[in-house]
């Protein structure tokens, strides 16, 4: 059958390859699973049920829970009747909630559990075209989403039919709001065929065996990275298992021994972290292996040629010290996908010394989100691939990535100037990022065009690629650079205070609390060491100059990041106001 819409990814792979396990969810220690045909049985309910509830065409239905299949469930039985998503991270404030549930007219909402459904009622007391909100979890007095898939049991066949013939290719899908670093969402308005055209392209290219794989997923739902990503494993018969949580991905990594996952580059970060961790515990001659292998794996690049002493020797750290590595990763992996954010080189470059391939892919929301996408065959450490199918890119001339295709949104919801500055009358949507080709075909991000600033002298400063180098410092979990109309820049720092830890235990120090040990003297001579070593790599006028270390994490929860760990830099400024303009005072 021809897939135009991204419901008609089920008929398809009912047809194509039928699977026991298309999606499976972990409930009380067992996985349950749900086969291909149990997915249309249980989305046709949902379909019929909406409509015997007066649920039509263009009605907008916002869904607000981490990743399990009733998220998929609603979804699915949402678009076959032609009405429209709304997913919402759950992590955003009641105020966000709010103003999403109006911008949007969200009639229905379905939620993960107690504490959503009191945000999404509180967020909601005042907008009476809500009308009703259901749980995914039983909770005792609130609506269950299984009494809309019950409602509709034995519903019109033919009327759903009907609905689904009329639903184009063209019509909006979902209505995805951007947390956005500044200002308030935006919703973004994709339609069945922005989406995919992204999950053909991403399939065309995949070197996966679809029926035989399995993917865990952990990314959340709500972004179109990890939303697109199941539509493609629907596309191509790739099982489905949901992650518990964050917390418990190492375990079902074990369970599952998944052939892929999509992750974003704070979690490979962490993954690699514990790994080292795991290194600093060894002693003897164990720990000199270990290192010796990790410091292998640092010089290691997938397009250069070694001598046969490094690959001799290369092919032995792989035997008895990245075996491990690949082993806590469920011993199965074919690639890693990694998006949403610049991976760190090195990272790259270690992981596939150990046999993991992580590729990176490029997009935005707005592109559904796919531009760019490495492959096993053509990668380049520091790019982020080659275009997918049918997907243009041209660079403007200050350097800015500009999109045009099949992918490219309609527009902002309500938001027509926006959509008039972000599209052209071209056609080209601009993304905000900078970029370059890389031996004509490779694409390469260095910055967000709005972050770069300029000093006092007029040198312009690309903050992000400072901060990806300065983050290949073990001892910096996160930092910021700043200096806008200064004399230089100079960065916020928290520091990795795991191996913070760990150095002061080599080193014999007392290490007393996080508040305490970023005012020690030792500790700030440590880190002036540290930012001399990486500032080698830049210009006299990019070098840091100054900088500050703080002993809170920056998080989604606490503001400071958006919900795909991106830096709010004007909140950080706001919040840090103080300690910035000290770096610049009495240095003329």
């Amino acid at each position: 059958m021809e897939i135009k819409r991204v419901f008609d990814l089920l008929q398809h792979q009912l047809e194509q390859f039928p699977q026991t396990d298309a999606l499976a969810y972990k409930q009380h220690g067992s996985w349950i699973k749900y086969s291909t045909q149990d997915i249309i049985e249980i989305v046709d309910s949902v379909s019929h049920g909406l409509l015997k509830m007066g649920i039509k065409n263009n009605d907008k239905i916002a869904i607000i829970s981490q990743n399990r299949p009733e998220w998929n469930f609603i979804d699915l039985g949402v678009q076959q009747i032609g009405a429209i998503t709304v997913p919402i991270y759950p992590t955003i404030t009641i105020e966000d909630y709010e103003y999403i549930f109006r911008d949007a007219g969200v009639r229905l909402i379905f939620v993960e559990g107690e504490e959503l459904e009191q945000k999404a009622s509180e967020a909601s007391r005042n907008l009476p075209e809500v009308e009703k909100i259901y749980t995914f979890d039983e909770i005792p007095g609130v609506a269950h989403w299984s009494e809309v898939k019950q409602l509709g049991l034995n519903g019109d066949i033919q009327q759903l039919n009907d609905l689904r013939q009329q639903v184009r290719s063209s019509d909006l899908l979902t209505l995805i709001y951007t947390s956005g670093t500044t200002g308030d969402p935006k919703g973004v308005m994709l339609t069945h065929d922005n989406i995919i055209s992204n999950a053909k392209a991403v399939s065309k290219i995949s070197t996966l065996d679809g029926p035989n794989c399995r993917s865990l997923s952990f990314l959340p739902l709500c972004h179109i990275f990890e939303r697109t990503a199941i539509y493609y494993y629907l596309l191509d018969g790739i099982s489905v298992y949901y992650a518990e949580s964050l917390d418990t991905i190492a375990q079902n990594l074990q369970e599952i021994a998944p052939d892929t996952f999509t992750t974003v580059p704070r979690l490979l970060e962490k993954v690699y972290e514990k790994i080292i961790s795991k290194g600093y515990e060894l002693s003897g001659i164990k720990k000199n292996l270990f290192f010796w292998a990790l410091n292998l794996g640092l010089k290691y690049d997938p397009n250069k040629k070694f001598g046969g002493w490094y690959r001799f020797q290369l092919n032995l750290a792989n035997k008895i010290i990245f075996k491990k590595w690949r082993e806590a990763l469920g011993g199965n992996i074919k690639f890693i996908t990694s998006g949403a954010a610049a991976l760190q080189p090195r990272l790259c470059q270690v992981f596939w010394a150990a046999e993991i391939k992580v590729l990176e892919a490029y997009g935005l929301t707005e592109t559904s989100p796919g531009i760019s996408f490495s492959t096993l065959e053509e990668m380049r450490v520091g790019c982020v691939g080659v275009l997918l199918d049918k997907v243009q890119v041209k660079i403007a001339n200050d350097g800015e990535i500009l999109v045009k295709g099949p992918n490219v949104m309609k527009g902002y919801f309500n938001k027509a100037e926006l959509t008039k500055q972000a599209i052209d009358d071209e056609g080209w949507f601009h993304t905000g990022d900078i970029g370059q080709f890389i031996e004509g075909k490779f694409l390469k991000i260095t910055d967000r065009k709005k972050e770069i600033f300029k000093t006092s002298g007029g040198k312009y400063i690309a903050p992000q690629v400072i901060e990806n180098v300065f983050k290949e410092s073990n001892l910096i979990e996160q930092i910021m650079v700043t200096g806008e109309g200064e004399k230089f820049p100079s960065a916020l720092i928290v520091p990795n205070f795991d191996r913070l830890k760990e150095w002061c235990l080599h080193k014999g120090i007392s290490y007393t609390t996080d508040d305490q040990i970023v005012e020690e003297e030792f500790i700030l001579e440590k880190f002036e060491t540290e930012i001399s070593k990486y500032n080698q790599s830049f210009a006299q006028y990019e070098k840091i100059k100054k900088f500050q270390l703080l002993s809170d994490s920056w998080d989604i929860t606490s503001g400071e990041l958006t919900p795909t760990m991106k830096l709010k830099r004007k909140v950080i400024k706001e919040k840090y106001l103080s300690i910035i303009k000290g770096f610049y005072i009495n240095n003329e």
